[in-house]
């Protein structure tokens, strides 16, 4: 029976990060010393979700919103459908007329989305996935000479 020796995928660790901007500042710096980035992996490791609430949930914010992304869409499709418009004047009906139709037709399903939820979630938030550290690894064959670069590095501050 062979024995074998396993490796992380990415290869073996030559640094190690509180935040991804130190990980990636420390590729950077790599990089920057001509080091063949291309066998240099980032790994996020204990991983976690972190949801802010931004505020409270209204009708009036649901459908607000509704009616925003809807305006967006429906300036699109106008200015689609504006284009094989044969004179200035039906251009600028088509851009109005797919406005105020997506304006009411996201307020409407601004309205329902939010009446869906029956109360259950009435704030907003943004959410994000976060490491609690950050991994940088190397191929075997470059991985004492990045470990050398990185020293420098930190030597630096």
């Amino acid at each position: 029976m062979a024995a074998s020796v396993s490796m992380p995928l990415g290869g073996v660790q030559v640094g190690t990060y509180d935040d991804y901007q130190q990980a990636q500042r420390a590729v950077d710096y790599l990089s920057d010393e001509k080091f063949p980035v291309e066998n240099v992996t980032i790994i996020g490791s204990d991983l976690r979700m972190v949801e802010r609430v931004t505020g409270r949930m209204t009708w009036g914010r649901a459908i607000g919103a509704g009616a925003a992304s809807g305006a967006w869409f429906g300036l699109f499709v106008g200015l689609l459908l504006g284009i094989f418009a044969p004179d200035g004047s039906s251009w600028l009906g088509s851009v109005l007329t797919g406005l105020l139709i997506g304006l009411v037709f996201g307020a409407i399903f601004g309205a329902v989305g939010y009446g869906a939820t029956q109360g259950k979630r009435d704030f907003t938030s943004t959410s994000q996935v976060v490491a609690g550290r950050y991994d940088v690894l190397c191929q075997p064959q470059f991985a004492e000479q990045a470990r050398a670069h990185l020293a420098r590095l930190s030597l630096r501050g």
